[in-house]
């Protein structure tokens, strides 16, 4: 479903993304695990389109979406769950959904409806006329997953999105992406909690230094002990 071909990304003369290669399959989780300032999140922002790569190609669906604007890349069927959450504060929990509201466009089980949204967030529709800023991290978490869900995706981008959470809450957001692999999208995943990665992802890639040194599946890198201790801090 996306494919990172070689990709080499800037923010002006800093050399951040230095020849970055991974695959996303169909249905598949696939982690990207690092330190905090190997790249992690520029990969995000290089894929969805906010920091365009100079060299290399990025590939959705057989479409190259390297030097597309992110508003093309989004129509194209990828959601982004942002570090941070960044949801709209003064905007109530109904309006920060409605506006990503989009339609795939075809009839199917796999579309997202309100109805659908509810069931897997019912914390949220208790919620509706609450404003953004008066949410919990986690809700707020709750939310920026709804958000991008409200488009219709068949792919989701998610940055961090245990970061700053309580144990209970990390669960659920577990929860949650096994939920919604389960409809058939797929998701890669950039997080830091290597426990929670290694327990949701089905590949998983290592990240230093703006490339990728180490892949394998879940089990492979949990037994690798000198991986994680020279690049996770395990």
């Amino acid at each position: 479903m996306l494919k990172v071909e070689e990709i080499h990304t800037f923010y002006e003369e800093s050399y951040v993304l230095q020849g970055i290669s991974l695959e996303l399959k169909d249905g598949e989780v696939a982690a990207v695990l690092g330190r905090n300032g190997v790249g992690k999140t520029t990969l995000i922002r290089s894929i969805i389109g906010f920091t365009p790569s100079r060299r290399g190609r990025i590939l959705f669906n057989g479409i190259d979406i390297t030097h597309k604007p992110a508003y093309e890349i989004a129509r194209l069927g990828i959601g982004l769950i942002p570090q941070g959450r960044r949801i709209f504060p003064s905007l109530t929990v109904k309006e920060n959904l409605e506006i990503a509201l989009r339609s795939r466009g075809e009839a199917g089980p796999e579309s997202w409806t309100w109805e659908k949204l509810w069931a897997l967030f019912p914390g949220l529709k208790e919620r509706t006329r609450h404003r953004g800023k008066e949410l919990s991290g986690g809700e707020q978490q709750m939310l920026a997953t709804g958000r991008a869900l409200m488009g219709n995706p068949l792919c989701l981008l998610m940055d961090e999105p245990t970061e700053g959470l309580a144990p209970l809450i990390v669960r659920e957001i577990g929860r949650l992406i096994d939920q919604i692999k389960q409809r058939g999208l797929s998701i890669l995943l950039v997080e830091q909690n290597l426990a929670f990665a290694l327990r949701h992802a089905d590949y998983v890639y290592v990240m230093s230094k703006g490339r990728i040194v180490y892949h394998s599946s879940p089990q492979e890198l949990w037994q690798n002990a000198e991986i994680k201790s020279r690049y996770l801090g395990v």
